[in-house]
């Protein structure tokens, strides 16, 4: 497309998060970006979103994308329909945004970047964290080695959802479509720590379903082994009340500690080094900015990179390849959580029920 064109976007599903996502395009903060259209299974709740901005809504993406003929297509819709909703949209000639996690099983995820690849459609899959200024400070200071050898990386997200939360519809908390709190709400930050501290080979996992009525977990802990020698604990629990206390990363490494929290991975709450440099003295004042709700700030960073890629070529940054390695390991924690053993990455899935249909 010509880079002076706004890239057409059209979201799939009208849920929750598309809420942000109309939000950010609908009120044109995205520059170079436009909502064409969206779409929803359930009319009323697109006609919602089409009304507010003034976008054309329909009951199908087939009709959308034929119809409004975007340049991107969003998928948001519940986790178990990632894949078929991004299958079905590549043949359009559109690239295609999923969020996360990109799916459930990780032959879906194959079979989307398949199809993506067949149709020269770009694969971008959502992890907005990474593009969190403390996150990118904290990278950068990772790449430079400014950390030394690293020893150990930790993720904790303890927020609360209550049963009225899982209650909003029935597939939350369930195998087939949702999974748990490492599934849904900590896939961003598991996602984190593997980018930051490098591959697992090694991981041992124990979960609960501790206050929430659902299939899958509220609460769970893991144990990661990296190929770098470092160890990484992922806390995660939905069960944190009355109110969300914190989504965290820390990493720790023979030259330097840092940690970032608020509950959004917003703000840097620590930044020590063994050798200071000068910039360091206005870290914490720069970057501890704690948002207004766990969404954070980043979709509009990462919308911003997207358009950037398709007006211009860029890079893709999370692509389906990238995308898919936080999916295998959180699907190696459910299988540890299965067999009470610990699992080596890569492997392939055999107990692991994230993705089960009932029928399976």
């Amino acid at each position: 497309m010509t880079r002076a064109a706004n890239v057409r976007v059209a979201l799939i599903g009208c849920g929750r998060i598309a809420k942000r996502h109309s939000q950010l395009l609908g009120e044109n903060q995205i520059a170079g970006a436009e909502l064409a259209g969206v779409c929803d299974i359930v009319p009323e709740r697109a006609r919602e979103i089409g009304d507010q901005y003034k976008v054309p809504a329909f009951e199908n993406l087939y009709d959308m994308m034929k119809s409004v003929e975007p340049n991107l297509a969003v998928v948001l819709t519940e986790s178990g329909n990632h894949a078929k909703n991004v299958i079905d949209a590549a043949p359009y000639g559109a690239h295609v945004m999923v969020e996360k996690p990109m799916a459930l099983k990780l032959s879906d995820a194959d079979a989307m970047i398949e199809a993506c690849d067949k149709a020269g459609s770009k694969l971008f899959v959502i992890k907005q964290n990474r593009f969190n200024l403390p996150v990118v400070r904290l990278r950068e200071a990772l790449v430079v080695g400014r950390f030394g050898k690293l020893v150990m990386g930790t993720v904790r997200v303890r927020w609360c959802r209550p049963q009225a939360y899982y209650d909003q519809a029935p597939w939350r908390g369930t195998w087939a479509m949702d999974g748990g709190v490492l599934t849904n709400q900590a896939s961003h930050h598991i996602d984190l720590l593997e980018w930051m501290m490098g591959d697992v080979v090694r991981v041992s996992a124990m979960t609960r379903t501790a206050l929430a009525d659902i299939e899958a977990e509220d609460t769970g802990i893991a144990i990661l082994e990296f190929k770098n020698g470092a160890l990484g604990i992922i806390e995660a629990t939905t069960a944190t009340r009355p109110k969300d206390l914190e989504g965290s990363i820390s990493i720790l490494g023979e030259l330097g500690s840092v940690e970032i929290g608020g509950f959004a991975v917003n703000e840097m709450k620590t930044w020590n080094f063994v050798h200071p440099e000068p910039e360091d003295d206005i870290v914490l004042e720069r970057y501890s900015v704690n948002p207004p709700n766990v969404y954070g700030f980043g979709h509009k960073a990462y919308y911003d990179h997207v358009v950037r890629a398709i007006r211009d070529g860029g890079p893709n940054l999370v692509d389906g390849l990238e995308g898919r390695k936080s999916l295998e390991l959180i699907n190696a924690i459910y299988e540890a959580v299965e067999t009470s053993q610990a699992v080596d990455i890569r492997f392939r899935p055999r107990h692991s029920r994230l993705g089960e249909h009932p029928a399976d």
